[in-house]
């Protein structure tokens, strides 16, 4: 009897043991993906590589796109690409399209693209330095940051930046801190989305099973493809917002200091009736206020 339960346990415990370890193989698969999700995040962060990270990305989509339209031969193909993604026309005629190699196409695309972009960050580097010297000289002793609204027309980003640091630099600090507002911002949005897809598909290969197949080589393939989709969308859509993104520019009177909404003070608050509806009307107010501007948002005029 004592040979046959210590039999039973150490079947039970090997069964346990290849559980764990299938759970851990699947996480490794998940770790990988999140090591270049976080580094890149890291980047963007403390802008360590941030602007190395923005010339790979720019390269990448144009990459895609003449990868994408070179083989059909779609020379209006690639100019709806480049304008939905680069807000610009195609710098190559339809005949130099279809003479040019592909990486021929993609260098002189990236460069003729990479240029404009440098152009309209020094457009609005020069549009915003006199409206942050006029800031600084009449509210700086009151404001340390500042927050922008920068638009691409369907998404809002308010960037918060250092008021001295942006006059000093005329401006450029401002782009450099939309570039890592805006990077965070989309990688953050799609990393979630791409989890959520993940879990799927950790539930859905378990069926591999039926098929003779290993459901964990199943799941390093599609999840590979997921995440190739997922940072292809990533580049795309950073690469677009920074072409895109403008600042509004408007009454710089309006502009306020970028700070942490205080927590409200319940202590003073009186059971009386009276007492109690009156405080939770200067409450309301006082979220009301919070909620319009939780940061200071600094507008300007076109």
């Amino acid at each position: 009897i004592t040979k046959s339960i210590e039999r039973a346990q150490r079947k039970v415990e090997e069964n346990n043991f290849g559980i764990r370890k299938r759970l851990l193989e699947y996480d490794d698969v998940m770790n990988s993906q999140r090591e270049v999700i976080y580094n890149k995040r890291r980047n963007a962060l403390y802008g360590d590589r941030i602007e190395i990270d923005i010339i790979n990305m720019i390269y990448d989509v144009c990459e895609n796109i003449v990868s994408d339209n070179q083989v059909s031969r779609d020379y209006d193909g690639l100019e709806f690409e480049l304008i939905k993604v680069f807000n610009t026309t195609s710098p190559v005629s339809s005949s130099e399209f279809l003479q040019l190699k592909e990486e021929d196409l993609t260098n002189k695309l990236y460069d003729d693209v990479y240029n404009k972009l440098k152009q309209k960050n020094e457009r609005i580097s020069s549009q915003l330095y006199p409206i942050v010297d006029d800031i600084l000289n009449t509210k700086g002793h009151r404001y340390e940051n500042v927050a922008m609204p920068f638009t691409d027309g369907i998404k809002t980003i308010n960037v918060i930046t250092n008021l001295v640091k942006t006059y000093e630099t005329k401006g450029k600090e401002a782009v450099v801190a939309f570039e890592k507002a805006i990077t965070l911002a989309l990688i953050d949005d799609e990393w979630k989305e791409h989890l959520r897809e993940m879990d799927e598909l950790k539930q859905s290969v378990q069926s591999a099973t039926y098929e003779q197949k290993d459901p964990l080589l199943v799941y390093k393939l599609e999840s590979y493809n997921l995440f190739k989709d997922m940072m292809q969308k990533v580049n795309k859509d950073i690469t677009s917002f920074l072409f895109k993104g403008k600042l509004p520019i408007e009454d710089p009177d309006e502009v306020k200091q970028a700070q942490k909404p205080q927590k409200t003070d319940m202590s003073n608050l009186r059971t009386g009736r009276a007492d109690v509806m009156g405080n939770m009307k200067k409450e309301e107010q006082k979220k009301g206020k919070l909620t319009q501007y939780a940061t200071a948002t600094l507008k300007m005029r076109a």
